[in-house]
């Protein structure tokens, strides 16, 4: 048995297409596969533009941490996916509006992403509250 539990997502949310959890708990750390800008429901690609994209795969991570029972405003370390590294700005720039001071600590990458132009994934520290 695992010394980590994996995170389920709402029965209304389909379940990953490949083998892993959209989270899992380790103590007091939540670890959010990366997540893509698709809706959660539909699986449909959600904007054409880095931005859009950005804010979507934000909406998705905040989603799966808020079903570990943690928060964006736990989030100590992101690492951002970038399909163009010219979209760093735009990325950036929705990534600010989102998390605020003391930021986490953050790595930005350029990456084939098959199709969409950003994928983000965080660890979080939270907690169990009793």
């Amino acid at each position: 048995m695992p010394a980590w539990t994996a995170i389920s997502l709402p029965p209304d949310v389909p379940s990953p297409k490949g083998p892993y959890s959209p989270a899992v708990r380790a103590g007091d750390l939540v670890f959010v596969s990366g997540q893509v800008p698709r809706d959660p429901v539909t699986g449909e690609l959600v904007g054409d533009d880095v931005a859009t994209q950005t804010r979507q795969t934000l909406s998705n991570v905040q989603r799966v941490l808020e079903q570990a029972g943690a928060s964006l405003a736990d989030v100590v370390s992101v690492t951002v996916y970038l399909a163009r590294a010219d979209d760093w700005g735009a990325m950036n720039e929705v990534y600010s509006k989102v998390f605020r001071q003391p930021f986490p600590s953050r790595t930005t990458v350029g990456a084939e992403l098959r199709g969409i132009l950003v994928e983000i994934s965080v660890v979080a520290f939270a907690p169990l509250r009793s």
